[in-house]
């Protein structure tokens, strides 16, 4: 009986740290595209500005050509009805696409706002002067590192007291923005990990991660707003060649992911619209 029930515990288990690997696989491939999104809004706005400058510079010269021609009689019967409804129609043009790029650049300059002010609240929180607590932007991300050492005894995915200290300002980052999710994600160095009922370091790394995301909920987070995640032994920040190496990659990563998909809709709205306009 006994060990049927650690039987369906390490498969209760196994089956937990495959659904997070693929909702983490999942996200990072919604993260590569709405990057790529940006990516491509970015050179697509240079090119309207390009645009906009060759055409005001052309209306401008219009324009003057307009006000030369009505400055004599001869030159203003030259001047046709088509000719200057031509040049309204263009000046109007102009106009519509300098609303569309300023459109374009506010959702840009929304998106880069939001992750500057989440990463001073942050900073502010958690603090910055403890080497084992790193507070960053990665490809548009935000998240915090946080060492092991100040989150789990050796071997063991128990969070300490001292972990409840800096997770419960994590916590009142997160309380306070709703719209945003909070990724847990778990790291392991290269030493093999086996102690029941967990089988390797994909188990330990998914089981920190559930741990640690329990107590951001007894803290107040919404459960919504948490992913557990495990990534193991292999996404190493160093290689673990030494004691010290090995210690830099056991690891947790909480990734803070503002709910920005209205930004990224508006992106690609008016990148259509632009689109069109072309």
């Amino acid at each position: 009986m006994k060990k049927i029930l650690l039987f369906s515990l390490s498969s209760l288990l196994f089956l937990s740290s495959c659904v997070s690997k693929k909702e983490f696989i999942a996200l990072e491939e919604k993260q590569k595209e709405t990057q790529d999104l940006l990516n491509s809004a970015t050179v697509k706005l240079n090119a309207c500005l390009e645009d906009r400058a060759s055409a005001t510079a052309r209306a401008k010269a219009l324009e003057e050509q307009i006000v030369d021609l009505r400055k004599s009689n001869d030159n203003l019967q030259i001047l046709s009805a088509k000719g200057a409804s031509n040049v309204e129609k263009t000046l109007e043009s102009i106009k519509e696409k300098d609303l569309k790029i300023t459109r374009l650049q506010d959702a840009l300059t929304k998106k880069d706002s939001v992750t500057l002010a989440l990463v001073t609240s942050l900073k502010r929180e958690v603090g910055i002067n403890d080497p084992d607590i790193e507070v960053n932007v990665e490809k548009g991300v935000v998240f915090i590192s946080i060492a092991d050492k100040l989150l789990f005894k050796s071997g063991s995915y128990n969070v300490t007291s001292r972990a409840k200290e800096v997770l419960a300002k994590v916590a009142k980052v997160v309380n306070s923005k709703p719209d945003f999710e909070a990724m847990v994600e778990g790291h392991t160095d290269n030493v093999s990990y086996r102690k029941e009922p967990l089988l390797d370091n994909w188990d330990l790394s998914v089981k920190r991660s559930t741990s640690i995301i329990r107590v951001l909920q007894e803290l107040g987070v919404n459960p919504k707003q948490l992913i557990a995640a495990g990534r193991a032994e292999f996404v190493p920040l160093v290689d673990n060649d030494t004691a010290e190496n090995r210690a830099k990659n056991r690891r947790t990563r909480i990734v803070v992911l503002p709910k920005i998909d209205q930004f990224y809709d508006m992106i690609e709205k008016e990148m259509k619209n632009l689109s069109a306009g072309n």
